[in-house]
């Protein structure tokens, strides 16, 4: 960095220096969910592990005199390494890091020194007793991802849901053309193509819900084999699994090598990427929308939509949201197809790749984000909608042509394709053509000379009120 530069970098932001847009353009987004995936988080995390660790051998384990002897009411004292941890416990774990160049057996020493300045050194050696480095890993990652889930992407999900939801609503009843191959169709109604995405969305939620955080806790190959050696009368896969799901609130993986399989981690990201894809096809029925005026957009008089074009509002949030959705759905894909692969009982790639499971996250929120803000950002035009309904009378050829088939007219469909194919055809056409019909009855003719395009919606409205007024 130059002379220049650095006067320059001592009055501009850090996020402006930034490498990447999640600490950098986003930081909102990075910043949000720093507290699940951060260096900070994952010392923090795996510190709890180790006290928790030692905790319930404390409370759960026989055959040891230093463990028996333990005052229990002391107990909290023990609780407070992870409880008090601060910004000077990390940065003392990163300096002993520094001289161990490992960071697992860091964590350990800093829970070991704590331990001797409260006067336990007795316990020193029950920390990490029994466990390998993945040990203490694995859960804390658990820990990372339900909690980021829970408590971040999960809300913002139901955020964009409720938000596309009450477009449904309120819609549900505003006629709209419908477009298939790009051409227009029979009509059907705001809200029920909103409600679409709103029910594809929610079921898309609801299978990421239902994965559980698994994490496993059963030494260097999978086998309980140190701590058996050192307690051979305990039940190990039993007290591992009270320890796992009791004490750290996980799913118990019973059967692993040294790591745990991650094919939870990959479940969750597939169940992103899926949620991200039909977000993306939201995106973009947003943006034709928009295009064709069916949505206005609202406008705000500081923005400016074209740097030469003032007229212009641009659907700029649905593009962003499309553009980030490829970036994390990208993230999603190779964490996803790489870390089920381990060599053997094991290999070291699974650390370097779960350290970006936190860019998945936040490029989808940031996505999901953008998309909220869109939305709240346009309204429906139903003078638009109402007038290119009202110019494609052509549409109703299909109800035409099915009362006729229930006549037994086999030549039905020609009828009308003669009629209406790649034609504009006025209301009065089609009602004439309605009234030549002399093989259907008066109530039918009737019934057709009613429709228009804008209340041959069927049972549109119905489905709604079916699905999201539940």
């Amino acid at each position: 960095m130059t002379r220049d530069n650095s006067i320059l970098a001592e009055n501009i932001s850090a996020k402006h220096f930034a490498l990447g847009p999640l600490d950098g353009r986003y930081s909102q987004i990075g910043e949000k969910l720093a507290p699940y995936f951060s260096e900070y988080a994952l010392v923090k995390n795996r510190v709890k592990v180790e006290v928790y660790w030692l905790k319930f051998l404390l409370e759960n384990v026989n055959g040891s005199d230093i463990l028996d002897a333990f005052d229990i009411v002391r107990l909290p004292e023990i609780m407070a390494i992870y409880i008090d941890f601060s910004d000077d416990s990390f940065m003392r774990i990163k300096e002993i890091e520094s001289v161990t160049n490992h960071d697992v057996k860091s964590v350990e020493l800093f829970v070991a020194e704590k331990l001797k300045e409260m006067g336990m050194d007795s316990l020193v050696s029950f920390v990490h007793i029994g466990c390998t480095s993945e040990d203490i890993t694995n859960p804390s990652y658990a820990n990372m991802i339900s909690t980021a889930l829970s408590e971040v992407w999960i809300p913002v999900a139901e955020q964009l849901i409720d938000k596309i939801s009450e477009i449904a609503i309120n819609h549900a009843n505003t006629a709209m053309l419908a477009h298939t191959h790009g051409q227009p169709a029979t009509p059907t109604t705001v809200g029920k193509e909103m409600a679409v995405y709103s029910y594809r969305l929610k079921k898309s939620l609801e299978n990421i819900k239902s994965i559980k955080a698994c994490a496993k806790f059963n030494g260097a190959t999978g086998n309980y084999a140190a701590i058996s050696v050192a307690f051979p009368n305990e039940n190990w896969p039993v007290l591992a699994k009270r320890f796992i799901e009791d004490y750290l609130g996980l799913k118990f993986n019973p059967v692993t090598t040294q790591i745990e399989s991650h094919d939870y981690i990959c479940h969750i990201l597939d169940g992103i990427r899926h949620f991200n894809n039909v977000l993306r096809d939201f995106d973009l029925d947003m943006w034709l929308y928009i295009s064709m005026e069916y949505f206005k957009q609202i406008a705000v008089k500081t923005e400016v939509g074209s740097s030469t074009m003032p007229h212009k509002v641009n659907p700029i949030r649905f593009e962003n949201s499309e553009a980030n959705i490829k970036i994390g759905n990208g993230i999603c894909a190779v964490l996803s197809d790489e870390l089920p692969r381990s060599r053997m009982q094991r290999d070291l790639s699974d650390s370097s790749l779960q350290r970006n499971i936190g860019l998945a996250f936040g490029y989808s929120v940031q996505a999901i984000e953008q998309t909220i803000g869109g939305l709240k950002k346009v309204a429906v035009n139903t003078e638009k909608i109402s007038s290119d309904l009202d110019s494609k009378w052509e549409v109703l050829a299909e109800p035409i042509q099915t009362v006729l088939r229930k006549y037994g007219i086999p030549d039905a469909y020609n009828q009308l394709k003669e009629l209406t194919r790649g034609k504009n055809i006025s209301k009065e056409a089609i009602q004439e053509f309605i009234k030549s019909l002399d093989v259907i009855s008066d109530e039918d003719k009737a019934t057709l000379l009613a429709l228009t395009p804008s209340n041959y919606t069927g049972l549109a409205a119905e489905i709604v009120e079916d699905e999201l007024k539940k």
